[in-house]
C-alpha cells in the first residue's frame, strides 16, 4: 500500500482524525459545512439533559473553534428559532433533537445505534424549523458522542497534544469541515487506558505548576481525562505510588472521571480500587488486633480486616462507572503474601477464597453495575493462575507482557471463549529487572504493531492498558496504541511508518511529515539495538566492526543534525513542541550513548598506554555528561516558558535513574613522547591483520596516539601504491585515527599481504594487511551473499525467497528490529510444525556462496518473544542437510544476568546451531517456522572470522 492511498482509505472510511484543513481550504465550497466566516462563529446546540460528558465535549468544541478562529461561539441548550447554520451534538437516547432525525431518517445511524463509543457526524439540510444547515454529531452513547465531538475538533487543527505538548492551532479566518458523512464504527477494543506509573517527575511537575498543595490532584486529572478523551480512550489506572497522593483521597477525582466519562480502575497490586502503599497502613491502625498489633495485609491470617478494607471502597464508589480489579499480591507491587499456605496448592486454593469473597462483596455493594471486573495474572499470580486459580467466566483476563514488551502468554481457545474476555497490560516505561527504562519513548513502534497484531489475533479485545509512565515522553508511542486500540486492522506490516508521516505531520504539518517520521524511525531503530536507558560500559565495540559504538554515536550525530536543520525550518510557533516531541530525544539518547562511547574510549586508552589521549576521552565524557544535563534543563525551565518544570528528569530521586556521570581516569602529565599504534580488530597492538575484500570494499582504522604528553612528528606509508591513507603524517599531540581503503582497480587479483608502516619518536611499527581480490568480474556476477573476512552476515529481510506453507507465511515487518526490518511467521495463531518441516513449514531461502568449507556455526538473531505455556522455536538447515531445530527463551524469569534479561536488554536473542559446508560454491541456508509468531532479524555465519562485537558484523555483500 502506497503511502497516498493509505491515507486516502483512511480518509474515506473514518478511521482516523483527519489531517487539518489547510487555509487554502477557505474558499470551501457547499460540501463542506463552515463552522466559523467572517468573525462570525455557527452556535453548538447540546440537550441540557444529555450526559455531563457530552455536556463538557461541547464546551471543548466550543473552545476549539475559538482557538482556530479566535472567536467563540455560543453553546446552547435549545435550538434557537431561526438559525442558518447550527452544529447538533447529542447521544442517541439522551438528545431529543438526535432522536427525531433519527426517527425521521434524516440523520442515518444504521452503523452506530446499539454499538459501544460509536458515532457520525453529518450535514443535514433543513433538520428543523427554522434552521437551514447543521452539522450533526451522535453518538450511540455518551463516549461516542464525546469522541465525534473531539473528532471535529481535530478536524478543525486541534491537536490531542495541543496542551500536553504544546502543538500550535493554526490561525484561520475560515474555519470549515467536509459535509461528511463520516461514520466511527465501534473501536477494536472495548477499553483503552493507560496506567500512570513511577511518577515521580510527573509528580513534581504537578506540586510545582498545577497545585502546590497536592501530589497529583484534581486539577492534573483534569487535563488527563482530556487527554485520553482526546485520544480516544476511556480507561485509567491513577498513579499509585507513595510520592503521589492515592486517587481516592481527593474525592474531586473520581467525581471529575464520572463527569469525563473516563473509566477508573487500578492495577494489580491495587485490589478493589485500594491503593495498599497509602491506604491499608490507616486502616490496618484502626484494626489492630486485641494485643494492640498491626494486621498484616495477609489473607491467610486476617481476611475478615482485609474484606472489610475492600468493602469500604466498594461502598464509597459504587456509584461511579469503575473497573474492579479482583485478586491479590502484596502492597506497593510485592509478591502474594501466605503465611499459612506455602505450597502453589495451597496458595491457589487462598487466591480461589480471595476472588469469592471480592465477588461477594461487589454482589452486595455495588450490584449489577460492579463491571468490568478484571483479573491480571502478573508475575507469581500469572503461575498461581496456570495452576489451577478459577476465574469466574464474566471476569475479564489481563495478560501482562513481561514488562518490555513481549507477551508472556496469550489466552488458549477455552479462555477466548469466555463471556468475560480477555485483555492485556503492556509498558511503554518500566521500572524493575533486568533494567529499568523510564526516560524516553523507547519502544520500537514496529515491535509495538507485531505484539498488538498477535494479541488481538488471539481475540484479546476487551481491554488494553499501557504503563506510559509520567505520560510525557511517551506522546509518540501512546497515540500509536490508542490508534492500534481503535482500528486494529488500520495499520499492515508495512505501515508503521506511514503511521509516523500522518502523525507528525498533523502535529507540524503535512510537509514535515515524511521527514519527522524518518527521523522517529531511525531512532526507534537505534533504541532497538540498545535503550539508551540501558547504556553502560563496554556495550558496544570500540575495536571491531569499524568501531561500532563510534558508529553508533555517529549515527545519532547525524540524526541529531537532521532533527536541527528541519527544526530551523519550522515556524517559531513549532519550536516548543518539536523539541519536546523530536529534539529532546534524539539528542538526550545521543549524549547518554556518546558519554559512555567517550568512558570507553577512555578505558580503553589506558589498557593502550596513551597519555594525553587518555585525558582528552575523559574530557569528552564529562563534557557529554554536562550537555545532557543542560538540555534536560532547558527543558524543564525555558521550553514553553518554564511549564514543563520538572516532567523530565533522567535521574530522579526516588525511582531507578538512567546511566549517570561515568568513572573516567585521568593521569598526571609527564613530560614525555612516544608512537603508539593499535589498529582495527585490535585492542592493543596490530597483530591481526586488517581485512579487505574485493566484495565489500570496506575501510579500516589504524590508531596512532602518543604515549606521553609531548608533541611529536609521526609518517606512515604503505608498502604497495594500491593502499590509499586519510593521512600520512604530522605533529601528533594526543591521537589521530588514519583509515585505510583499496584502490581497487589497480589491485591485482588474489590474495595479498601488504603492510603499512607508521614511524615516529624513534620508532617504527608495522601493520599487517590482508587483501583478496576475486575481480570485478566475479563481483557482478555473484549471487547471494558471498563469504569474506571469515563470515556471512545476513539481513533476514533479504531472503531470496519465501514459500508457504500449510496456511502459515513468513512476511517482512518494516521498521522492526536492529535494521530496516525484520521477518515474522504467520499468522500466529498458525498451529506448531514440529515434524516434516521440509515439506510442511513456511520457509525462508538464501543464497550463500562459500569460499571456504567446514562446519560452521550459524546465529539466527531471533526478536524476543515469549510463550509460557508453549515454546518458542525455529529451525535452519543447509541445503537439503536435516534441519536443526533451536528452541529460544519462552519464559520471563524476572531475574537479571540470565538468558530472558539478556534477551529483552540487547533486544534480540542469538540461537546457535551448526552447518556443514562441503565445498566452497553455491548454497542455500534455509530458516524454518516451528512456532508461529517467530521474528528474525539477522543471521550470522561463522567461518572462522567473527570477532568480539554486540552487533552481528556489517551485512555481507550480495549483488541487488
Amino acid at each position: 500500500m502506497t503511502r497516498k492511498s493509505f491515507l486516502r482509505g483512511m480518509a474515506a472510511a473514518g478511521a482516523a482524525p483527519l489531517l487539518p484543513v489547510p487555509a487554502a481550504a477557505a474558499s470551501a465550497g457547499r460540501s463542506d459545512f463552515t463552522l466559523l466566516r467572517d468573525g462570525t462563529a455557527v452556535d453548538i446546540v447540546v440537550d441540557a439533559a444529555d450526559d455531563p460528558a457530552v455536556l463538557r465535549a461541547a464546551g471543548d468544541l466550543q473552545a476549539d473553534v475559538e482557538r482556530v478562529g479566535g472567536v467563540r461561539p455560543k453553546l446552547l441548550h435549545t435550538v434557537p428559532r431561526r438559525a442558518g447554520l447550527l452544529v447538533l451534538v447529542g447521544t442517541i437516547g439522551a438528545s431529543p433533537v438526535i432522536d427525531r432525525l433519527v426517527a425521521q431518517r434524516r440523520l442515518d445511524v444504521s452503523r452506530v445505534k446499539g454499538r459501544w463509543e460509536a458515532s457520525v457526524t453529518q450535514v443535514v439540510d433543513r433538520p428543523l424549523p427554522g434552521v437551514g444547515r447543521a452539522l450533526v454529531i451522535a453518538g450511540s452513547d455518551r463516549r461516542g458522542t464525546v469522541y465525534g465531538v473531539y473528532d471535529t475538533s481535530e478536524r478543525i487543527g486541534v491537536s490531542p497534544w495541543y496542551w500536553w505538548a504544546d502543538v500550535p492551532v493554526s490561525r484561520r479566518d475560515t474555519v470549515t469541515v467536509p459535509a461528511g458523512p463520516l461514520v466511527r464504527p465501534e473501536p477494536a477494543v472495548r477499553y483503552r487506558g493507560i496506567f500512570i506509573n513511577d511518577e515521580q517527575n510527573l509528580t513534581t511537575w504537578s506540586r510545582r505548576t498545577q497545585e502546590p498543595d497536592k501530589n497529583i490532584g484534581p486539577k492534573t486529572y483534569e487535563r488527563v481525562f482530556e487527554l485520553l478523551l482526546r485520544l480516544k480512550a476511556n480507561y485509567l489506572w491513577p498513579a499509585m505510588h507513595p510520592y503521589s497522593d492515592f486517587f481516592n483521597k481527593h474525592r474531586e477525582n473520581p467525581e471529575l472521571a464520572q463527569r469525563f466519562g473516563i473509566v477508573v480502575g487500578s492495577s494489580h497490586p491495587e485490589a478493589m480500587l485500594r491503593n495498599g502503599v497509602h491506604e491499608w497502613e490507616p486502616w490496618a491502625a484502626e484494626h489492630r488486633a486485641e494485643d494492640g498489633t498491626l494486621p498484616l495485609y495477609d489473607y491467610t491470617v486476617n481476611p475478615s480486616v482485609i474484606s472489610g478494607y475492600w468493602r469500604a471502597r466498594a461502598r464509597q464508589n459504587g456509584a461511579y462507572e469503575s473497573s474492579w480489579t479482583i485478586g491479590m499480591r502484596g502492597l506497593h507491587d510485592s509478591a502474594l503474601e501466605t503465611r499459612y499456605a506455602t505450597t502453589v496448592p495451597e496458595k491457589v486454593a487462598v487466591m480461589n477464597d480471595i476472588i469469592a469473597d471480592q465477588r461477594r462483596i461487589l454482589a452486595e455493594e455495588v450490584g449489577p453495575a460492579a463491571e468490568p471486573q478484571i483479573f491480571i495474572p502478573y508475575k507469581e499470580v500469572l503461575e498461581l493462575y496456570n495452576a489451577g486459580v478459577q476465574v469466574p467466566e464474566d471476569v475479564t483476563l489481563i495478560w501482562p507482557d513481561d514488562n518490555h514488551g513481549n507477551m508472556r502468554q496469550l489466552p488458549n481457545e477455552a479462555e477466548r471463549s469466555r463471556p468475560g474476555g480477555n485483555g492485556i497490560y503492556y509498558h511503554l516505561s518500566y521500572w524493575g529487572r533486568p533494567r529499568s527504562y523510564l526516560w524516553l519513548d523507547t519502544t520500537q513502534l514496529s515491535k509495538v504493531w507485531q505484539e498488538l497484531r498477535r494479541v488481538h489475533e488471539h481475540q484479546v479485545d476487551r481491554m488494553w492498558i499501557f504503563n506510559v509512565g509520567d505520560i510525557k515522553s511517551i506522546e509518540t508511542g501512546l497515540s500509536f496504541c490508542m490508534d492500534m486500540a481503535w482500528d486494529v486492522d488500520r495499520l499492515g506490516p508495512g505501515d508503521v511508518e506511514d503511521f509516523l508521516v500522518e502523525w507528525t505531520g498533523r502535529q507540524f504539518g503535512r510537509r514535515y511529515g515524511a521527514e519527522i517520521a524518518a527521523i522517529r524511525t531511525e531512532y526507534y531503530r537505534l533504541a532497538a539495538q540498545r535503550r539508551p536507558e540501558f547504556i553502560d560500559r563496554a556495550v558496544f565495540s570500540t575495536v571491531h566492526h569499524g568501531d561500532e559504538a563510534g558508529l553508533r554515536v555517529t549515527a545519532y550525530e547525524e540524526l541529531l543534525d537532521r532533527v536541527r536543520r528541519l527544526g530551523a525550518k519550522l515556524p517559531e510557533a513549532y519550536r516548543d513542541a518539536y523539541y519536546e516531541l523530536v529534539e529532546y530525544p534524539v539528542h538526550g539518547a545521543w549524549l547518554m550513548n556518546l558519554k559512555y562511547y567517550w568512558a570507553d574510549r577512555n578505558a580503553l586508552a589506558v589498557r593502550q598506554g596513551r597519555g594525553a589521549g587518555t585525558n582528552r576521552f575523559a574530557d569528552l565524557a564529562e563534557a557529554a555528561h554536562a550537555e545532557e544535563q543542560e538540555i534536560t534543563r532547558r527543558y524543564n525551565t525555558r521550553i514553553a516558558g518554564g511549564k514543563w518544570d520538572g516532567i523530565v528528569n533522567p535521574y530522579p530521586s526516588q525511582i531507578p535513574k538512567a546511566p549517570g556521570r561515568p568513572a573516567v581516569t585521568r593521569l598526571p602529565r609527564q613530560e614525555t613522547s612516544g608512537l603508539g599504534l593499535a589498529s582495527e580488530g585490535n585492542e592493543t597492538g596490530t597483530d591481526i591483520p586488517l581485512s579487505f575484500s574485493s566484495y565489500t570494499r570496506d575501510r579500516r582504522f589504524v590508531d596512532v596516539f602518543n604515549t606521553g604528553f609531548l608533541p611529536l612528528e609521526w609518517r606512515a606509508e604503505a608498502s604497495v601504491p594500491w593502499v590509499r591513507l586519510s593521512a600520512t603524517g604530522g605533529e601528533l599531540t594526543d591521537q589521530v585515527r588514519v583509515w585505510a581503503e583499496i584502490d581497487w582497480p589497480r589491485v591485482p587479483e588474489g590474495t595479498h599481504r601488504p603492510t603499512l608502516t607508521f614511524s615516529g619518536a624513534g620508532r617504527s611499527i608495522q601493520v599487517p594487511l590482508r587483501v583478496v581480490d576475486d575481480g570485478e568480474r566475479a563481483r557482478r556476477r555473484a549471487r547471494g551473499f558471498v563469504e569474506a573476512h571469515g563470515y556471512v552476515s545476513i539481513d533476514a529481510a533479504h531472503f531470496d525467497r519465501a514459500v508457504p506453507r500449510g496456511g502459515a507465511r513468513w512476511r517482512i515487518v518494516r521498521g522492526l528490529g536492529r535494521g530496516a526490518g525484520a521477518v515474522e511467521a504467520v499468522p500466529t495463531t498458525a498451529p506448531p510444525v514440529a515434524e516434516d518441516l521440509a515439506t510442511r513449514s513456511p520457509e525462508l531461502r538464501y543464497r550463500v556462496r562459500f569460499t571456504t568449507a567446514g562446519t560452521f556455526p550459524v546465529t539466527v538473531f531471533r526478536l524476543p518473544s515469549l510463550d509460557e505455556r508453549g515454546k518458542r522455536r525455529l529451525a535452519v538447515a543447509l541445503g537439503d542437510q536435516p534441519p536443526t531445530v533451536l528452541s529460544g527463551q519462552a519464559v520471563a524469569t524476572g531475574n537479571r544476568g540470565d538468558a530472558w534479561a539478556r534477551n529483552v536488554e540487547e533486544g534480540i536473542e542469538k540461537l546457535t546451531a551448526r552447518v556443514t559446508v562441503s565445498a566452497p560454491g553455491e548454497h542455500v541456508l534455509r530458516v524454518f517456522m516451528v512456532d508461529p509468531g517467530i521474528a528474525v532479524d539477522q543471521i550470522v555465519i561463522d567461518t572462522g572470522g567473527v570477532a568480539g562485537g554486540y552487533l552481528a558484523p556489517p551485512e555481507s555483500y550480495r549483488r541487488t
